[in-house]
């Protein structure tokens, strides 16, 4: 595996995490609950007479309500986005999948998202590049395979066992098949029948399954694994361990190649806003995580407990830096694992604006690894 030489501060206390990561493979795989876009009627910022304008009267932002999402959940609760915006109005839409998220960039109904790396790659091979940009980063890490402490206690104890992932193909199905891999041991990616069986399963379902004993463990991300962790279950490996910065990509910020020529100056505006969101996060833990909260329960209706939250909180990093190198090699795993052919992947990240945002704040600049746009 690469060495990646990024940067992010760790989030000390206060925030969970629930991503499950899209599909690398043919339709797009859910990263939230259900797929329909969720209306946000959260209150906007006040816009003074006097504010600067901007090249679009609005802009149009999706994200999920999960915490891995946290620089949208505080960027828009504590307003920092649209004051960097001035009589620019944000129109959030809070989306409970990738694949809806994806078909509204695609239909010109959205124009900048949060999204996962999974789905990231899976449209822009899929359109030959011609949809999306990655503009930055936003969080990292959040993954862990919790196991019944009854049954497993080592990791070769994983052999002939039952072990959940959320989906064939997806961020985490993928990291764990090529755990698998370099254990020695033989698993069919399509099946996931083997030396161990992978069982692909909704993370809604996942905790009752567990329960139930029809699985042994689960590979997944917060805060299904802190809520597998509250029904009994052992952490037994966080996937951080297995990189070589203990960082990787799990929520990337994407826009329309449109919107983007047509808008730059917006969208510099929005990763101003987002850079400052992210570096208050970091300089506020227990503010941001009351933050973030209140957000998503303005979102679900109630804020996440505390024995999800609390536990989870330490595996999220909050950065500005999109991680390239670790994108590359999610995406390597997966070819190795002959879910997906080999993807041209040149082209998907444009980091201009980000890093022209990043020097103007002090701050160091980020690398697409090898992978930006040359237009």
């Amino acid at each position: 595996m690469p060495a990646i030489g990024t940067s992010a501060k760790t989030l000390h206390r206060g925030l969970a995490a629930a991503a499950a990561l899209p599909l690398l493979i043919g339709a797009l795989a859910s990263c939230g609950y259900g797929s329909e876009a969720v209306k946000d009627d959260a209150p906007k910022a006040n816009v003074a007479a006097d504010a600067k304008k901007l090249s679009a009267s609005e802009v149009r932002i999706g994200y999920f309500p999960n915490l891995t999402h946290a620089t949208a959940l505080v960027g828009l609760q504590e307003g920092l986005i649209a004051k960097e915006l001035g009589a620019t109005t944000i129109k959030p839409q809070a989306f409970n999948a990738g694949p809806s998220e994806i078909e509204a960039l695609n239909g010109g109904s959205l124009d900048i998202g949060f999204i996962g790396p999974s789905p990231s790659i899976n449209a822009y091979v899929k359109s030959k590049g011609s949809n999306l940009r990655i503009i930055s980063g936003s969080a990292s890490g959040g993954v862990k395979l919790v196991v019944n402490p009854a049954k497993i206690k080592t990791l070769d104890d994983l052999k002939g066992k039952n072990i959940a992932t959320p989906q064939k193909g997806n961020t985490q199905d993928v990291a764990f098949l090529n755990w698998i891999s370099e254990k020695g041991w033989k698993v069919d990616p399509e099946s996931g029948k083997g030396d161990v069986s992978v069982v692909r399963t909704d993370n809604k379902v996942t905790p009752d399954a567990f329960k139930s004993g029809s699985i042994d463990g689960a590979w997944v991300p917060e805060p299904t694994a802190s809520k597998l962790v509250s029904d009994g279950g052992t952490v037994l490996l966080d996937e951080t361990a297995l990189w070589p910065d203990k960082k990787f990509v799990i929520t990337n910020i994407i826009v329309s190649q449109k919107f983007l020529k047509e808008h730059a100056d917006v969208v510099e505006a929005v990763l101003t806003g987002t850079v400052k969101t992210n570096e208050w996060i970091n300089a506020n833990p227990d503010k941001a995580k009351a933050s973030a909260n209140a957000k998503l329960a303005a979102e679900g209706g109630k804020p996440l407990d505390a024995k999800i939250i609390d536990p989870a909180w330490p595996s999220i990093l909050i950065t500005d830096d999109p991680l390239a190198a670790t994108l590359k090699t999610q995406a390597e795993w997966a070819v190795k694992a002959k879910l997906i052919e080999q993807p041209d992947l040149n082209g998907i990240y444009d980091l201009k604006l980000l890093n022209k945002v990043l020097k103007a704040a002090g701050k160091p600049e980020v690398s697409d690894a090898g992978l930006g746009a040359t237009k």
